[in-house]
């Protein structure tokens, strides 16, 4: 087989907004926002790639000490893109967090797997290992790859109206590529949440330990501010030290290797569903998802 024949597959999306993330900085902590949200701040490459600019902003610069992660509108993320006009899965990025070449005019199973080695499985490694504190706001939706977003953040603070869901066993899947879902939870929990799919409310996720606090929805914000104010006071290299530290810890514990062998996983079942059906994602569609979602809640 010639790898040079295959043609580029056609880059047809349509974004709505240049500014897929936000950006302010106030007493040392810099507040980062997902603003995607007539579409509930699904994840395409440009939003990815702006957090990812964003996040390295913010540990550049020294008057960051900490930084929080949230989003726009009704939810904090309700995954990957997978059905929105900004929907870029095609398009040509410059690679920031891994050295693998360009995706886009790749065939069969070297297609995702390229491309998910840098903005999945690549960019979350290198949120998760900045050497500043990260809390999540969660509130609302986070769904899928929602999860890998709050999962790298150091804290996770959620509303009481926030919700967790990984339902991508449904399509064939074994869970988001960022598969730290046996660390965040028990694994009995971990097989729970992706074998039936349902949605976890904040309460449950906190009494898990994947959630560190549950607030009011209309105290969010404050909860989050003076939680981020305490830890600026803290020394920057305390902050990175502990940080780093502990992530060691995990990574000891087998974290990394096990999300090397999930990533394959992964991409064997997309290989696999599209070997069956035509479609790496099993026939599902944003719409297909929510309708499924639906349907399981009844």
């Amino acid at each position: 087989m010639n790898d040079q024949n295959f043609v580029s597959r056609p880059d047809d999306a349509v974004y709505e907004t240049d500014a897929p993330v936000l950006y302010r900085v106030d007493d040392q902590v810099a507040w980062i926002t997902l603003n995607r949200p007539d579409f509930n701040n699904a994840q395409n490459s440009q939003m990815t790639y702006a957090l990812d600019a964003a996040l390295l902003r913010a540990a550049r610069d020294d008057a960051v000490k900490v930084i929080v992660l949230a989003g726009a509108g009704r939810h904090f993320s309700a995954g990957h893109d997978i059905g929105t006009p900004g929907r870029d899965v095609n398009k040509s990025f410059q690679a920031n967090a891994s050295m693998w070449w360009d995706h886009s005019n790749k065939p069969g199973g070297e297609f995702l797997y390229a491309r998910e080695q840098e903005v999945y499985l690549g960019m979350c490694r290198r949120w998760r290992d900045l050497p500043k504190p990260t809390i999540a706001m969660v509130h609302g939706a986070c769904i899928a790859g929602g999860l890998m977003l709050a999962w790298v953040c150091d804290l996770i603070v959620a509303a009481d109206d926030a919700y967790f869901q990984d339902p991508v066993v449904r399509m064939g899947i074994p869970g988001v590529e960022y598969f730290a879902h046996a660390f965040e939870l028990h694994p009995r929990i971990a097989k729970e949440f992706l074998l039936l799919g349902e949605k976890m409310g904040a309460e449950r996720a906190y009494q898990m330990g994947m959630v560190n606090r549950v607030v009011p929805r209309d105290e969010l914000q404050a909860t989050v501010t003076a939680m981020a104010g305490k830890m600026a006071a803290m020394p920057r290299m305390g902050l990175a030290l502990t940080k780093q530290a502990i992530n060691h810890a995990e990574d000891l514990m087998g974290k990394r290797a096990s999300m090397d062998a999930a990533f394959a996983w992964h991409h064997f079942a997309h290989s696999h569903n599209e070997l069956l059906s035509g479609d790496k994602l099993g026939g599902y569609d944003a719409r297909a998802m929510v309708k499924a979602n639906k349907e399981g809640a009844a």
